[in-house]
């Protein structure tokens, strides 16, 4: 097998979050050229950049062929369901990729089989369930919590796998267990009942957050001294207020379809939470998939800050329905990505000086 052959895959992925963020502008009302792409927002984000981008961190981990096959087909879904809109065959490869996932995460079971591994096959389960379901023709707002539930468990179970080292006493593994079975139970509801689904998962994400800000070693390490570590920490941290904001709005309004409040509790998830743990992982994860070293900068705080105080600015416009508060914070939130991703390629290109 040829060396560094997935490499392809990483701009595959990235070019969906650059589209999958246009699309978001779009959305938002955001005059922007080229072909309208406001549909595709939510697929391009979950499986065409970050189910993507999650699998081939797994493939590179374990070095078996077929495992790469899962990323390239979600990676060509993206393109196909933007080259044939309408069509359901990105929405068939989207399904087919996670279908993979749940391969890859079988294999790592069987290898490992402990708590943090089960939680994140669980988390490629339901995204796979979510993909059937999108495929079957249900609306995005009725299978956003399986999105949303891939997302949080895999990171949640992640976060879990690197707390081995502070040794969870049974009890506080048992708190866990709760939380995460409280947010699943939340999500496998909302596809029958949405009020009480989103009510029952914003109650489990409450929990979820409540648990990390107690147990994860990334609260430790906020003062540490290494600057990376303590980057990584903050990063972390940021995320779990945010997947703790989002528990509160589901918690509060219950069924949301459309409209600012949606918005508020959807990107809560995707940005603060999600995109705030990308940027904590990112040191880690892109030098281990391109095989080289990262140069940490202070500099990096100037994305992370923007990320969230744009997010702030964007709630703030949410919850007052001032459609230009919220519309500059979605635009700084793009910007904030962008701006982390030039970032990191110049602190990679230092690294390989």
């Amino acid at each position: 097998m040829k060396k560094n052959f997935y490499i392809p895959l990483i701009p595959v992925s990235l070019l969906a979050l650059i589209l999958g963020m246009w699309a978001g502008l779009q959305r938002m009302g955001w005059s922007l050229p080229a072909m309208n792409l406001a549909l595709a927002h939510g697929p391009l984000m979950v499986s065409g950049f970050l189910g993507t981008l999650v699998m081939l961190e797994r493939a590179v981990a374990l070095q078996r062929g077929w495992m790469f096959t899962p990323p390239a087909l979600t990676g060509l879904g993206w393109m196909l369901s933007l080259a044939l809109p309408g069509q359901p065959l990105g929405a068939l490869l989207f399904t087919l990729g996670s279908l993979g996932g749940i391969a890859i995460l079988a294999v790592i079971v069987r290898r490992e089989t402990h708590i943090y591994t089960v939680t994140m096959l669980v988390g490629v389960v339901v995204w796979f369930a979510g993909n059937v379901l999108w495929l079957s023709g249900k609306a995005i707002f009725q299978i956003v919590f399986a999105w949303q539930a891939f997302l949080i468990l895999t990171i949640v179970g992640e976060r879990l796998e690197l707390n081995r080292v502070l040794r969870p006493t049974p009890r506080a593994l048992l708190l866990f267990k709760v939380a995460a079975g409280i947010f699943l139970g939340g999500v496998i509801l909302s596809v029958v009942d949405l009020g009480w689904g989103a009510r029952v998962s914003g109650a489990g994400m409450l929990l979820l957050t409540v648990w990390s800000l107690r147990y994860d070693i990334a609260i430790r390490n906020l003062r540490h001294r290494l600057p990376l570590t303590r980057y990584i920490a903050w990063c972390l941290f940021l995320g779990f207020v945010w997947m703790g904001v989002a528990g509160v709005v589901n918690l509060v309004f219950g069924r949301l379809v459309a409209g600012p409040l949606y918005d508020a509790a959807i990107h809560a998830v995707f940005v603060g939470f999600v995109i705030s743990m990308t940027f904590g992982h990112a040191p880690i994860i892109f030098p281990a998939l391109l095989q080289t070293q990262i140069v940490f900068s202070r500099w990096f705080y100037i994305h992370l800050a923007l990320l969230h105080a744009s997010l702030v600015v964007r709630l703030i416009g949410n919850l007052a329905n001032d459609v230009l508060l919220r519309k500059w914070g979605g635009m700084i939130n793009s910007l904030a990505i962008v701006l982390f991703l030039g970032m990191t390629v110049v602190s990679l290109v230092r690294g390989k000086k």
